[in-house]
């Protein structure tokens, strides 16, 4: 039996297997809110609590559920591996979350599950390993006229939800090399006018201005609020809505129906932004295998993905259009993809 998890900066999605060499389904699943608990040490205790069984009321039984077996099922078989992807940089085995006030430690993890080992990975490194586990109605393509990608060609990976991961996919020669990235706080570059003000906001509030500032869910909101505070055009009855709920996924809702104008437009500037980003890492890496867009966000507003407007920015690289033009952009639409990638590094640790 081996655990897997995917630790966000907003949920927790954990899974039991019984994985031998390809993707199952899982035994046991469960997703949490990470702001509930203080530690991954009391995510897993309630997760791993065995359900309690009850027996039934001899007076209610049928004749058939007489007949049959009221013994309790038996309890789960013992774990003999854990992977957890992470949101922050691993670094022998440990790491000190970026959203999250906790440092999670995977040989403190292997002692408190009683197993041999427990594998950390960055967020977007086991997102980077679930991706050959991916069916085709499960990734959608919005680069349609790209040619197919070569078998050795670098990938991308990008992935905006409570931040910003990044990740790379290189080719050795005999397999493919999962590079976990902290590129997502790297520096924000505006492209244009409208780019350079949203900047100079920001600046007034952050020191550093990060593409994670920017692509994430918080960085939508701080969008919105940069287009209220410049250009007032935030209506009464949206603004007494935003209170109500979470302020990004109002937003994004509301962009997504066109309505208000304000809405719409934040959302727009931030696909734009997420194109030109999408468009950096692959001039940076040469990533002719393709560009994948994960996370939380990217399903959600798939609608404003395909507009063209990502695309635009994606391929507005001056002379290296062309070259953009020939790489696969893709969305993935498996919200639990890090979940199959850490679910099967922890199988082949079993290996």
């Amino acid at each position: 039996m081996i655990l897997a998890g995917d630790i966000g900066g907003t949920k927790i999605n954990l899974a039991l297997y019984d994985w031998d060499k390809g993707r199952v389904d899982p035994i046991r699943e469960d997703t949490v809110w990470t702001g509930d608990y203080e530690s991954l040490e009391e995510v897993l205790t309630e997760f791993l609590e065995e359900p309690e069984v009850t027996e039934p009321d001899p007076d209610e039984l049928s004749e058939e559920d007489e007949d049959s077996s009221t013994t309790p099922p038996s309890s789960l078989s013992p774990l003999t591996a854990a992977c957890f992807g992470v949101p922050g940089p691993v670094l022998n085995n440990t790491c000190r979350t970026t959203n999250i006030p906790w440092t999670v430690e995977g040989d403190k993890l292997a002692e408190f599950l009683h197993i041999p080992h427990v594998r950390l990975l960055n967020d977007l490194e086991a997102t980077a390993h679930g991706l050959p586990l991916l069916e085709p109605d499960e990734i959608e393509d919005l680069n349609p006229n790209a040619p197919s990608p070569p078998p050795d060609g670098t990938r991308a990976l990008l992935a905006a939800g409570t931040g910003l991961g990044e990740s790379l996919i290189v080719w050795t020669g005999k397999d493919y090399q999962i590079c976990p990235s902290e590129g997502g706080h790297s520096d924000f570059a505006p492209n244009n006018d409208l780019e350079i003000e949203l900047l100079r906001y920001l600046r007034t509030s952050y020191l550093h201005v990060s593409y994670e500032r920017v692509l994430s869910g918080p960085g939508l909101h701080l969008i919105y609020q940069f287009l209220r505070d410049t250009q007032k055009n935030e209506p009464t009855w949206f603004a007494e809505k935003l209170p109500t709920g979470d302020p990004a996924t109002l937003i994004a809702e509301a962009g997504l129906e066109g309505k208000p104008d304000i809405c719409k437009n934040a959302l727009q500037l931030f696909v734009s932004i997420y194109g030109a980003e999408a468009g950096n890492m692959a001039l940076k890496t040469l990533a002719m295998g393709g560009v994948y867009i994960g996370g939380g966000i990217a399903p959600k507003i798939l609608p404003a993905l395909q507009d063209g407007t990502l695309m635009k920015s994606f391929l507005a690289k001056g002379r290296y259009k062309r070259l953009l033009g020939k790489i696969p952009v893709r969305v993935i639409l498996n919200p639990h993809t890090a979940l199959l990638g850490a679910a099967s590094v922890a199988a082949d640790m079993n290996a």
